[in-house]
């Protein structure tokens, strides 16, 4: 009797520098997500939230042999009904997205098979005592104390985004307390060994993680205990 073999779930995440403010990508903007694209204050935080729907709606639109125009995106919070919920794409339930920016850099992460969560930190802050205690339990405290300064402040960020990707996965967010997650320490496979929060404790999940370039730190998670795929592309292609 042969067990059946695991199903490896491909997942692709693209990285891009933020776009100018064109009338062509400009135009790709629904009215909700053009409201919010005139509400930030800072240039930067526009320019990183069209090139976040830009780039998704251009991805998109090559996977599901459509225009970038015909893509839609759904936003609403569960919570509160307003448009900064995670993003789903419109009438195509099989596809699972995470968008997610720092500084200059912006990702899309994309499969069609499991939740996925993606998180990007610019590496410009250090894991001082206050950070690293909002962020990481007892045991990570312990699982990095020893190391010098700079390695301490590197497993720091492989910490958050790994944390952070993984809420943004459950599609929670900062719902679920930093600390309640407890992962692997640095020189490790990154795994969740536990979690005290419901929407994680049952679940199996994936960690990967990525190269958004130098000066960035960024993890992937997906919920899935199947081995999985990640290819990175940068958009456009360099």
């Amino acid at each position: 009797m042969s067990s059946q073999r695991p199903t490896t779930v491909d997942c692709d995440v693209w990285w891009a520098d933020p776009v100018e403010p064109a009338a062509e990508y400009l135009a790709l903007l629904d009215p909700l997500e053009r409201g919010r694209y005139d509400a930030y204050r800072k240039d930067i935080d526009r320019r990183r939230f069209l090139t976040g729907r830009v780039l998704t709606k251009t991805v998109l639109a090559r996977r599901l042999d459509a225009t970038p125009a015909e893509i839609k995106l759904d936003a609403t919070c569960a919570d509160c009904g307003k448009p900064h919920g995670k993003p789903r794409v419109v009438c195509a339930a099989e596809v699972s997205l995470s968008i997610s920016h720092s500084g200059e850099r912006i990702g899309l992460a994309l499969t069609s098979t499991v939740p996925v969560g993606l998180d990007v930190e610019t590496v410009n802050r250090r894991g001082n005592a206050d950070l690293i205690g909002y962020a990481l339990n007892d045991t990570e405290r312990a699982a990095i104390a020893h190391l010098p300064k700079p390695r301490r402040d590197e497993a720091f960020y492989f910490y958050w985004t790994r944390k952070e990707a993984l809420m943004k996965a459950t599609g929670r967010g900062l719902k679920i307390p930093l600390r309640s997650i407890t992962l692997t320490p640095p020189g490790e496979t990154a795994r969740l060994i536990g979690a005290t929060d419901p929407a994680l404790s049952s679940l199996s999940a994936a960690l990967i993680d990525l190269a958004p370039g130098d000066g960035y730190r960024a993890s992937l998670a997906l919920l899935t205990a199947d081995p999985v795929r990640v290819t990175e592309h940068w958009w456009p292609a360099r």
